[in-house]
């Protein structure tokens, strides 16, 4: 029974071993290509949106989102040290849950690499659009923006992605080097705003602190609210996880990677919102009904036509440092973000086609997608397929609920793989654990109830469009996947 079919982990470890990657990135790298992955569209654009669905709470709800993800990162280190290929996610539940289950969190990692990348690259186009406005050299208003955004094509959105997947297809290596260089970008902006803010703070721009209350299930607003938004600012770390077959000493690089990563970004992210909010306040704006309205609504765009709010901005780390009067560095940070961004598509596309080629590997995907070029040794069919797909994506869909969407696929994949580790410790107590997360009965447990709290606290719409995607996922399984399995064969 198809419900049944758990592939051993010894399995997984031999059929890598069959068609496998090239090992050749070390514990730095994978720290960077972290940090690469998750300093991106969430704190240099989402700062706004949690401002609007929080005002200064928001604060609370990156501590929230940080705990979260601090908990699962636990828990993914301790699978991806015992299981070193790739998959992330997919592989783990394959190995605990079964068959199913695990074509279900594959499914849901679509939303959270490809979908996200295509969010991601429609935010680089804003800031490039605006640097080129302010240049005098704009680009035609029908190729800013995608058909629902006002125009017909977002042509820097779609340039962009493919510029990505070529240099994917041409070596890892190759491009974690490319990443290190924009990770540093990223950093050095993040501490001149936080040089510049911080000192700027003022007490009354935190009042009231709590304005639109701590939210409720489905609602999207409050505290909790921006919390399930602002998960996207942390999303990424899990993407060291897929690169574990391509890591020289994983069972120790890989839990390095996670951890390292997520706790320099929590640094960063709790300085950076302390410094926006409190340097030139956060507010939100507010509907007829006292209630904040909801980001990237109509009611919002009129309301925010005209205004100097930061909750309005689509650059908001700038235009915080504009409001100081440091016009010229705001704009420094809008070309920085511009430059850097790339890389956060660069390490969303990555993970996305890494959780191909191990699907494809195990027969639940076409084989062809898992091919291997003989020159750059990297999976090259189903990183292009994958580019094209994020690059049309990209240029016709706005960033909008896009985020959202992103996290609920990335939350289901954390719970799984919480309860995956609770079952191999019954299951498999005495298998080696390189690393072993501490406190297992109360790391475990917390993390699934935390994901759990902030899925339910997405908006209405997103978990609609969540639960949508996993029935079209489960018709594609059936027609293909359950048939084609390698568990299916004898």
């Amino acid at each position: 029974m198809q419900f049944h079919r758990v592939k051993p982990l010894d399995l997984i470890l031999q059929t890598a071993e069959k068609k496998a990657l090239k090992r050749q990135l070390g514990a730095f790298q994978l720290t960077m290509l972290g940090i690469g992955a998750i300093i991106g569209t969430g704190i240099f654009v989402l700062t706004a949106e949690a401002g609007q669905k929080a005002g200064p709470g928001m604060m609370i709800a990156f501590v929230i989102a940080a705990v979260v993800c601090a908990l699962a990162a636990l828990a993914y280190a301790e699978l991806a040290s015992m299981v070193p290929v790739s998959g992330s996610a997919y592989t783990y539940t394959y190995a605990v849950l079964g068959e199913v289950l695990a074509w279900v969190v594959g499914w849901a990692l679509v939303l959270e690499y490809a979908v996200a990348a295509g969010a991601v690259a429609v935010g680089w186009s804003g800031y490039m659009n605006g640097l080129l406005i302010s240049a005098g050299m704009p680009l035609p208003e029908m190729l800013r923006t995608g058909p629902m955004d006002g125009g017909s094509f977002n042509l820097l959105a779609f340039i962009i992605s493919l510029v990505v997947t070529g240099l994917l297809v041409i070596g890892t290596s190759k491009s974690a080097k490319v990443n290190a260089v924009l990770v540093a970008i990223k950093i050095v902006a993040l501490i001149a705003f936080i040089g510049v803010a911080v000192p700027a703070v003022q007490d009354v721009n935190f009042e009231p602190f709590l304005p639109a209350g701590w939210g409720s299930p489905m609602g999207g607003i409050g505290v909790l609210g921006a919390a399930a938004s602002i998960f996207f600012a942390y999303v990424g770390f899990d993407a060291v996880s897929t690169a574990a077959e391509e890591t020289k000493n994983p069972n120790r690089n890989i839990p390095i990677g996670l951890i390292g990563s997520l706790a320099v970004c929590t640094v960063f992210y709790m300085l950076v919102s302390y410094g926006a909010v409190g340097a030139v306040g956060s507010q939100p704006v507010l509907g007829a009904d006292g209630v904040p309205l909801h980001p990237g609504s109509a009611e919002l765009a009129a309301a925010c036509a005209g205004s100097e709010a930061l909750v309005c901005s689509k650059e908001p780390l700038a235009h915080v440092l504009r409001l100081l009067g440091f016009a010229s560095l705001g704009n420094a940070i809008g070309l920085a973000a511009a430059l850097a961004l790339p890389s956060v598509i660069l390490m969303m596309i990555y993970g996305q086609t890494r959780i191909f080629f191990v699907m494809s590997r195990d027969g639940l995907l076409p084989e062809r997608l898992s091919k291997v070029h003989p020159k750059f040794h990297t999976p090259h069919v189903i990183t292009l397929l994958t580019g094209v797909f994020v690059s049309l994506f990209a240029a016709m869909f706005p960033v909008g609920v896009l985020a959202d969407i992103s996290n609920s696929g990335t939350l289901f994949a954390f719970i799984m793989v919480a309860i995956g580790v609770m079952i191999l410790r019954v299951q498999q107590p005495d298998r080696p654990r390189p690393f072993r997360t501490p406190f297992v009965w109360v790391v475990a447990p917390l993390a699934v109830m935390g994901c759990l709290l902030l899925f339910l606290n997405l908006s209405m719409y997103t978990i609609s469009m969540f639960l949508g995607w996993t029935v079209i996922g489960l018709l594609v399984y059936y027609a293909y996947g359950h048939r084609h399995s390698h568990l299916a064969k004898p």
